[in-house]
């Protein structure tokens, strides 16, 4: 499984790029591809799917609407508004040719993740939008569908600057239905697991209140699940949605939660390992107590002193697993 990471950890620019740029269209119900051009047919572009391509643009390039043209036709599924994707890529000023420092993948560890989405730069979902799996596409964004004014200068460019993209497209699939909270059968606390009293807000949120019972925190890591879902099973490095609440054993005090803000999306193998070991084998729908000590916590790393975490101290977390995608 390829970990699907965040555009803004993986690439600087096109972090900055989804956060900054025009707002991307919406796909007409037979996703009619966006059309090829002169700009685009342009671009000279060779070497195998997958690996890092050559690429030859006679710059200045710039076009007055997107313009997207097919390097290698894939055979796979294709790319609707809504899926997650995972590609290679590079992105180029058209007016120099060049790449642009942080603009792409490197080929050859993670490829970038993310959804065809309004958050996307209009010019990705342009070009990607009824891609298939397997294709190489070439995207010439239009100066409308690139970076917004302000942030022009940031990149070097103008406002009569066009952005090339060279694209893989890997993989497309309809993204995994997130449930608004556990909603499978209750559990009783196996014997021996500390006794932590926990209830939950009987709303459309499930926010969940926990009391803890004091006294010496266990050494070993303690796992239990108070509602079992029926839903797919957490993998070993699949990325995770979920509600979580962290408190603290040694002040009883929640630390952080996403109950009350949005679920949180993460690898399974990107977390503390005891929150990671709470989740693998579990399955969607479900609701899962974990009493997590220093070494399997933030013990390793000294504690974490912005949320008053110790080395030395014990964390419970309550986690409703909402969906999970390998």
């Amino acid at each position: 499984m390829r970990t699907a990471l965040s555009l803004v950890v993986v690439l600087g620019l096109v972090g900055s790029l989804a956060a900054c740029s025009a707002a991307a269209p919406e796909a007409s119900s037979d996703c009619t591809p966006t059309k090829s051009g002169k700009a685009s047919e342009s671009v000279k572009v060779s070497g195998d799917f997958g690996a890092k391509p050559t690429v030859d643009i006679k710059d200045p390039l710039t076009a007055s609407t997107t313009q997207r043209s097919v390097v290698i036709e894939g055979d796979g599924a294709v790319a609707q508004a809504g899926n997650d994707v995972t590609m290679e890529f590079t992105i180029y000023n058209g007016a120099t040719g060049e790449a642009i420092e942080g603009g792409g993948t490197e080929y050859k560890e993670e490829p970038a993740a993310f959804t065809l989405d309004e958050n996307l730069i209009a010019g990705f979902t342009k070009t990607l939008e009824c891609s298939t799996e397997g294709s190489r596409v070439v995207g010439v964004f239009s100066p409308a569908d690139g970076i917004v004014a302000e942030n022009l200068e940031s990149f070097g460019m103008t406002k009569d600057d066009s952005l090339v993209m060279v694209a893989d497209l890997i993989s497309t699939e309809k993204p995994a239905t997130v449930l608004p909270k556990s909603d499978g059968e209750p559990q009783e606390l196996p014997e021996g697991f500390p006794a932590i009293e926990l209830s939950v807000a009987d709303d459309e949120t499930g926010t969940p209140t926990v009391t803890l019972p004091g006294g010496t925190a266990p050494a070993e890591l303690q796992i239990a699940t108070t509602i079992k879902g029926d839903g797919k099973e957490v993998a070993d490095g699949d990325s995770v949605t979920v509600n979580y609440q962290g408190i603290n054993w040694r002040t009883g005090e929640v630390f952080d939660q996403s109950w009350g803000a949005e679920p949180a999306t993460f690898p399974t193998d990107q977390v503390v390992s005891g929150f990671g070991q709470a989740l693998v084998g579990q399955t969607v729908g479900s609701q899962v107590i974990a009493v997590i000590p220093p070494d399997l916590g933030y013990g390793p790393q000294g504690g974490n002193e912005q949320a008053g975490i110790l080395a030395d101290d014990t964390l419970v977390f309550v986690i409703d697993i909402l969906a999970t995608k390998g």
